[in-house]
């Protein structure tokens, strides 16, 4: 329990029994010594506003976003930074002074997590799969410097809509399809890098993936974002192509530090992050 004084952050979302972002960021604080105390809290549609109001009431300090109001919250809020603005969703809010303040760091994270394994998306083309928030976040993070995008998506028209939105932002033309096996086929034959954002492959729903050893290739990166398994059946598959597998685990601690840093102001202990990741993960 928090003791006198505490500052209190925690996640909000429905359902919210599957994060592993308060194991996390405990750890990190009591790494570093702070009086804080990180919770989740399960906050249904209908009481969002009121969340918000309470957040403020309460004087909770930070809040982390997650399914299914990372798009509808924006109107609760009173500022957003530059990414959130780009990608239209929030995963992280500051209270500062009752003032709420809206920051992504979805895209950021997931760049990190990549960095962290020598892979440089610039000049790389770059297949996405899905158009959701997640797939946003990385979307507008990585055209700036990709040489190619292409994003795929069950339904177009999501993914019509990212495209317009990066090309309106930041000028840049994003290639959509419906997500085929054929469309994913032709994608891939010149393609450097995959990344499956979404829930595909997430536990329980394990024996599921986006993509085969069949129609993956050697020397190419397959990125998957879902971190529970820790080895999806996706990244079996790649690793089984000769491909390089790179789980969800650094996507979710950097995002993860990326808000520590923002609402602390403390330089987050990453690799403690990841262990209470991990440990929580392999007693799953």
């Amino acid at each position: 329990m928090p003791t006198k004084g505490s500052d209190i952050y925690g996640v909000i979302g429905d359902p919210i029994e599957h994060s592993l972002s308060p194991q996390m960021h405990n750890a990190a604080f009591k790494k570093l010594g702070l009086n804080c105390i990180y919770l989740p809290f399960r906050v249904t549609r209908r009481n969002l506003e009121s969340a918000m109001i309470g957040m403020r009431a309460l004087n909770i300090r930070g809040f982390n976003v997650i399914l299914p109001h990372k798009t509808a919250i924006i109107k609760f809020l009173d500022e957003l930074d530059e990414a959130a603005q780009e990608v239209g969703a929030v995963n992280t809010i500051l209270n500062d002074e009752g003032r709420l303040i809206g920051y992504n760091t979805d895209g950021s994270g997931a760049a990190m997590a990549l960095e962290e394994q020598d892979v440089d998306p610039s000049d790389k083309r770059i297949i996405l799969i899905g158009a959701g928030g997640a797939a946003r976040a990385i979307a507008f993070t990585l055209a700036r410097g990709a040489r190619s995008i292409f994003v795929l998506n069950r339904t177009q028209h999501r993914a019509l809509k990212l495209a317009k939105d990066i090309e309106r932002r930041i000028g840049k033309k994003i290639l959509t399809r419906s997500l085929t096996r054929n469309s994913l086929l032709e994608a891939l034959q010149d393609a450097d890098i995959l990344i499956n954002a979404t829930s595909v492959g997430m536990y329980p729903k394990t024996k599921q993936t986006v993509a085969t050893r069949k129609i993956l290739h050697s020397g190419m990166v397959v990125f998957d974002i879902v971190y529970n398994p820790v080895k999806t059946l996706l990244l079996s598959e790649a690793e089984a192509a000769g491909a390089k597998a790179i789980t969800g685990v650094g996507m979710l601690v950097h995002q993860g530090a990326e808000a520590f840093k923002i609402w602390t102001g403390h330089s987050p202990p990453v690799e403690v992050m990841r262990r209470a990741v991990m440990k929580e993960l392999s007693g799953l």
